[in-house]
C-alpha cells in the first residue's frame, strides 16, 4: 500500500511539474515580440546583403553584423535617415533660393543665407524625424505599445529627444555660415554628431525595454 501511494505520489508530482513546464514554455513564447512587416520586410534586404559579404569572403563583417544587431541596424537605419535628411535638406534650399543684392552688407548677407539654412534644415529635419521614428520603431528596437497612451508617451519622448539634437545641429549650421564654411559639409558633420546622440538617448530613454 505504501509502495502504492509513493508511486501515486510521484506521478502526481511528474504531472504538475510537466504542467508547470508547459506553462513557463507558453509564458516564454508569448513574451517573443511578433515581427511587423516593415521589420520583415528588412530582414529579407538584410540577409540578402550578409549572404553577398559571405560570397566574397567578408565573413568577418557579416560575423560582426550578425554579433551586435542592434546596433548594426540603428547604423543602418540610421544611415537611410542621413540620407533623407540631406536630400530633403538639399531640396529645400534648392528652393528656397534667395537673390542677395550685390551691395548688401555682410551682416544682411549673413541674417538672409542664416534664414535660408534654418527654414531649411528645419524641413529636413521634420521629414527625417518622421522617417526615424518609423524605422527606430518598427526595426531597430521592434517596439509595441499596448495602448494610446503609451504610444503618445514613445512619441513624445522621440520627437523631444530629437528636438533637443535638432538645436544641436541648427548650432553648428549657423556657426558654419559665422566661419563661412560650406553648409551641406556641417551638414554632414552634424549629422555624425546627431547620430551618436540620438543612439544614446533612444537606447537609455526612448524604447527602454
Amino acid at each position: 500500500m505504501k509502495k502504492n501511494k509513493s508511486v501515486q505520489k510521484n506521478v502526481v508530482e511528474n504531472k504538475l511539474s510537466n504542467d508547470n513546464l508547459k506553462d513557463t514554455n507558453i509564458e516564454k513564447k508569448e513574451e517573443i515580440p511578433r515581427k511587423n512587416l516593415t521589420l520583415k520586410i528588412f530582414e529579407i534586404l538584410e540577409n540578402f546583403g550578409l549572404w553577398i559579404l559571405e560570397k566574397i569572403h567578408l565573413n568577418f563583417l557579416s560575423k560582426f553584423y550578425k554579433e551586435h544587431i542592434e546596433g548594426m541596424r540603428y547604423l543602418v537605419c540610421g544611415a537611410l535617415s542621413t540620407v533623407v535628411n540631406i536630400l530633403a535638406y538639399a531640396i529645400a534650399a534648392k528652393l528656397l533660393f534667395i537673390s542677395i543684392p550685390e551691395n548688401a552688407t555682410f551682416s544682411i548677407f549673413t541674417i538672409v543665407l542664416s534664414l535660408r539654412v534654418t527654414i531649411s534644415d528645419t524641413f529636413a529635419f521634420i521629414i527625417a524625424l518622421i522617417f526615424a521614428y518609423w524605422v527606430n520603431k518598427m526595426i531597430v528596437f521592434n517596439s509595441k505599445c499596448d495602448n494610446i497612451k503609451e504610444l503618445i508617451k514613445e512619441m513624445t519622448s522621440f520627437t523631444s529627444c530629437r528636438i533637443f539634437t535638432q538645436i544641436i545641429s541648427l548650432a553648428m549650421m549657423n556657426f558654419a555660415v559665422v566661419i563661412n564654411m560650406n553648409d551641406v559639409i556641417m551638414k554632414i558633420i552634424a549629422n555624425i554628431v546627431v547620430i551618436i546622440l540620438n543612439f544614446i538617448l533612444s537606447k537609455l530613454i526612448i524604447f527602454k525595454k
